[in-house]
């Protein structure tokens, strides 16, 4: 789906990230609207007992034949829905094409359109910008003023460092101590190697595997958890066809920041380890039972916002 105030060019001369972000959403709600629906329901979530302004028919009679007390039946979709939205900054998230959004703010844009959704219906968003720094983390909160609190996190954010989204993980798993939604935008691309004589590709596995356990182990502590590996198109299709500096953007081992040479000669090895990468990850998630998803920066970012509510997000996020 195509709209002409959300096309990528009109969405960068924008500087305002909450903007952009209320664009976005409130484009994907449009489709979302104009979709066929048929069949919806609603799945029941949780008792509470009664209170003026409550209405009668969701009143569940056996209950206060069991207990005497007047007890609501409270639905899925209108049980409260705390989220954190988990943003990678390392170095790599930095890579865009010419006249393209990079991928940390490909990244920002859907965490922000994702939180202006959350906070439209009240129910609150948190955030957690993995650094190599350390995480930074705003817990989740109600209220429009909110969202601008979290988008100015985001725009001041630049891409930096090796990737560190074990520690954003980690913390999550020890603060959301309730039931939460939990959203991770990265490229889910491992640091490079500190040690010399290390097979690339073995450690790729290694370091993708210890990162597919950490998001298994949240959704084992019951939260929802929804991951959007975002690449950019050159990462994915090694386009270039004469020789060509590749350069790390995270730190690695001195004196290997820089290669030169022909893409033509590394393109079939490159495009098997990617497959399998992406293969491993994509069985390995949804193994686990968390939703993923290959996101390339090419897409609209309404088209991706518009897939989630329209699949993970469709009994969370009402129209």
């Amino acid at each position: 789906m195509t709209s002409r105030l959300l096309d990528l060019p009109s969405l960068l001369k924008l500087q305002s990230l909450t903007l952009r972000a209320r664009l976005v959403a409130e484009g994907a709600l449009q489709g979302l609207h104009r979709a066929a629906h048929h069949g919806s329901s609603v799945e029941f979530a949780e008792h509470k007992e009664y209170a003026p302004g409550d209405e009668l028919r969701h009143i569940d009679w056996r209950a206060w034949g069991r207990m005497d007390k007047y007890y609501v039946k409270r639905f899925e979709e209108e049980a409260e829905v705390r989220s954190y939205i988990v943003v990678d900054s390392s170095g790599s998230m930095g890579y865009g094409r010419q006249d393209q959004l990079t991928k940390l703010d490909f990244a920002s844009l859907i965490g922000a359109s994702l939180s202006y959704l959350l906070l439209r219906q009240h129910d609150p968003a948190g955030l957690v910008i993995a650094k190599d720094t350390g995480p930074l983390y705003i817990p989740p909160r109600g209220g429009s003023a909110h969202l601008g609190d979290l988008c100015r996190a985001l725009e001041s954010t630049e891409p930096a460092g090796r990737t560190e989204l074990d520690d954003a993980l980690h913390l999550l798993s020890e603060t959301a101590r309730r039931r939460s939604l939990i959203v991770v935008l990265s490229d889910l691309l491992p640091p490079p190697p500190l040690d010399e004589g290390v097979d690339y590709g073995d450690y790729l596995r290694r370091q993708s595997a210890l990162l597919r356990a950490k998001l298994v182990s949240l959704r084992a502590q019951k939260h929802d958890v929804i991951v959007l590996q975002i690449l950019d198109a050159d990462e994915l299709e090694l386009p270039w066809t004469s020789l060509t500096w590749f350069e790390e953007v995270e730190p690695g081992l001195a004196g290997q920041e820089r290669l030169f040479v022909d893409p033509g000669d590394v393109r079939k090895a490159y495009l098997t380890e990617l497959g399998q990468f992406l293969t491993d990850t994509r069985l390995g998630l949804r193994e686990g039972d968390v939703d993923y998803s290959l996101t390339p920066t090419s897409r609209s970012p309404e088209s991706v916002l518009l897939d989630l509510l329209r699949g993970p997000l469709r009994q969370k996020v009402r129209r």
